[in-house]
């Protein structure tokens, strides 16, 4: 049998663009996405995977540039994986995201807002606090490689510096990659947590081989001339301990001014990527549920508490409720450092709930949503029950919030009254967004 011949580059006009950053051409009757190219541009491109429906393909070469095409930032934007589309300007970036959620809503929920929100926004650099680094001993080069993998193959892309980590975090890709080098576990050093704190950075290195005294000592020297917090973690998140500095420390924390809160965490909690975002995101959300100091509010999804003790503020109680035990132990430490006495927390996993669960037979005034990708369809079902005047849903997959909106909207007796973009992820493809629903 005849091998397939691969296909060669190939030249084609881009018909539009995806909210990922992925330009879409159709060639001899068949959809190719190629990473990088906008709308209206002439491109020359390499197939890269191919698949029955469609192909993803490399952007080689632009022949006639948008004119929204603009220089990234990162020298290592062409390879890394880690953001899609520097190559347009922040305000085309959060046209796009926009109109992924528009078409969204749409197209799977057969919902639109009675009012679009202006997008919430922050800075666009430097801005992110949670990373997981992947380290690579990569015998070829003579280096061991620390950053994100490359965008079209499983390598570890080569870089000094990364344009969105939070500094000095974002600086030191190539300090972090001098000191893996230096290490006798270097080839079994897979990763590196980054969590940044508004009081601390903390580096979590996970070792699969226990590190010599030497190594112990280049680690904790790295942490003092850095000024960060240097963790090892040899098997599951049980078993991180910090190495430097070696006296107690005050926690990681992060606080949101205007609710007068402080948030305490560990460096493998789930925090918000963006910091100063999630302050505008949680003051938007609290303003949207319209509380009074009488009302009782449902936090379901709540984590270690980002929304929940602000609401506890401003209502008369809130009940989060978490699938992760030490996020729901973190919440009720947070809400007795903060000296919040109206907060109370529950571990439920919330897409196995059946209707039974005490909290499901109660009445609420107001409920908030904040559910990981896979949405909250199996609680929505229950929002006629809940009887909320207002639910606020935050967001990080337009299409499940659409299909949980449908839900609300044609089963539940909700309307949407307004939606919007979160501009969480600067240059990259992940849209986070807020709907509100008001009761009919």
């Amino acid at each position: 049998m005849a091998k397939k011949k691969r296909r060669g580059p190939e030249i084609a006009t881009i018909a539009n663009v995806t909210h990922d950053g992925k330009g879409v051409t159709s060639v001899d009757g068949k959809k190719v996405f190629v990473a990088g190219a906008l709308a209206g541009e002439d491109v020359r491109f390499q197939r890269r995977k191919i698949r029955r429906n469609y192909d993803e393909a490399e952007l080689l070469e632009v022949l006639q540039p948008s004119p929204d095409r603009i220089a990234p930032r990162c020298a290592a934007y062409e390879v890394c994986g880690g953001c899609s589309l520097q190559h347009v300007s922040i305000g085309t970036q959060r046209g796009i995201k926009e109109q992924s959620l528009r078409e969204s809503l749409q197209r799977i929920g057969g919902v639109q807002p009675d009012q679009w929100l202006e997008t919430a926004t922050a800075e666009s650099w430097g801005y992110r606090r949670r990373a997981r680094l992947t380290v690579k001993d990569v015998q070829g080069k003579g280096r061991t490689l620390v950053g994100f993998r490359e965008r079209h193959a499983p390598f570890v892309a080569d870089m000094t510096r990364c344009e969105v980590l939070a500094e000095p975090v974002g600086g030191m890709l190539g300090d972090l990659s001098a000191l893996a080098g230096q290490l006798s576990i270097r080839a079994r050093l897979p990763q590196i947590e980054v969590a940044a704190a508004d009081n601390a950075i903390a580096l979590v290195f996970r070792v699969l081989d226990p590190p010599d005294a030497d190594d112990l000592l280049l680690l904790a020297k790295f942490g003092e001339q850095h000024q960060l917090r240097i963790y090892l973690q040899p098997g599951g998140l049980d078993t991180i301990s910090l190495l430097y500095p070696a006296e107690p420390q005050q926690p990681l924390h992060y606080k949101l001014d205007e609710f007068d809160i402080t948030l305490e965490f560990e460096p493998f909690d789930f925090v918000q990527i963006n910091g100063p975002l999630n302050e505008r995101m949680v003051a938007l959300a609290i303003d949207k549920l319209q509380l009074s100091p009488d009302d009782k509010v449902l936090d379901l999804f709540c984590g270690l508490g980002n929304f929940s003790l602000p609401i506890a503020r401003k209502a008369g109680t809130v009940f989060g409720i978490e699938g992760a035990p030490e996020l729901v132990e973190r919440a009720r430490s947070n809400a007795v450092r903060n000296g919040l006495e109206n907060a109370r927390f529950l571990t439920a996993d919330l897409s196995a709930i059946d209707g039974s669960e005490s909290w499901l037979k109660e009445s609420w005034d107001a409920v908030l949503l904040d559910p990981a990708r896979a949405g909250a369809i199996e609680v929505v079902r229950y929002m006629k029950k809940l009887g909320p005047r207002r639910v606020v849903y935050v967001s990080c997959h337009p299409g499940t919030l659409a299909r949980d909106a449908h839900e609300l909207v044609q089963n539940q007796g909700y309307r949407l009254a307004a939606a919007g973009i979160l501009d969480m992820f600067p240059h990259t493809a992940h849209v986070e967004s807020i709907a509100v629903f008001e009761k009919i």
